[in-house]
C-alpha cells in the first residue's frame, strides 16, 4: 500500500487519525483530504513541533496501518482457503 492508497481510504482511517492526534479537529480531517503533506503541516500546527517530528510521526502511523491491511487481507485469504478445502 502507498500514500495514494490512504487518499482513496481517508475517510475509512480518519478514525485512527482523531485516535492517534486527538487535537485535530473535524474541519482539520475534511481539509486534509488524505493529502499527506497537508496532514503533516496540521500536526505541526497543533502539536507544535518540528516538520521532522511530523514526518515521523506520520511515517510510523502509515507503517501501521499498512501492517494492519496485510493481516486483515491474510486473515480473509485463510478464511476463504479454509472454507473451501
Amino acid at each position: 500500500m502507498n500514500w495514494e492508497q490512504v487518499e482513496g481510504k481517508w475517510k475509512q482511517y480518519t478514525g485512527k487519525v482523531r485516535e492517534k492526534w486527538g487535537k485535530l479537529t473535524d474541519s482539520d480531517l475534511e481539509m486534509i483530504k488524505g493529502q499527506r503533506q497537508q496532514l503533516v503541516g496540521k500536526i505541526q500546527e497543533r502539536y507544535g513541533i518540528a516538520k521532522e517530528d511530523a514526518e515521523r510521526q506520520v511515517n510510523e502511523f502509515t507503517s501501521g496501518l499498512f501492517e494492519d491491511d496485510a493481516t486483515r487481507e491474510e486473515r480473509r485469504e485463510d478464511k476463504a482457503r479454509r472454507a473451501g478445502r
